[in-house]
């Protein structure tokens, strides 16, 4: 079994920063994408960043230079850093991975999802 733990969303002002935290534990074999996505009250969730394999990286046109994702394989995590942060990021932020477990089998997990506020 693989899973995905979150941390560090919050409540902050418009122009503040915050730092997400994403750490999969269990049956990992390797890792092969990264991402997170969020979806606020009455919308679909959506892609914000994401590693590919190759170590490509997107991110939505909304987040561009003002929050970096960042991949530590060692750690089996990744970190969203949001800077700039605008009232319209407010959401619940959920972290996913593209995981070969050991003995075979490719998956996507989902983290629990955290919550994000940004008052204006």
């Amino acid at each position: 079994q693989v899973q995905l733990v979150e941390s560090g969303g919050g409540l902050v002002q418009a122009g503040g920063s915050l730092r997400l935290s994403c750490a999969a534990s269990g049956s990992i074999r390797s890792i092969n994408a990264m991402g997170w996505y969020r979806q606020a009250p009455g919308k679909q969730r959506e892609l914000v960043a994401d590693i590919l394999s190759g170590s490509r990286i997107n991110y939505a046109d909304s987040v561009k230079g003002r929050f970096t994702i960042i991949r530590d394989i060692t750690r089996n995590a990744v970190y969203l850093q949001m800077n700039s942060l605008k009232p319209e990021d407010t959401a619940a932020y959920y972290c996913t991975m593209t995981i070969t477990v050991v003995g075979g089998g490719n998956y996507q997990y989902w983290g629990q999802g955290t919550q994000v506020t940004v008052s204006s």
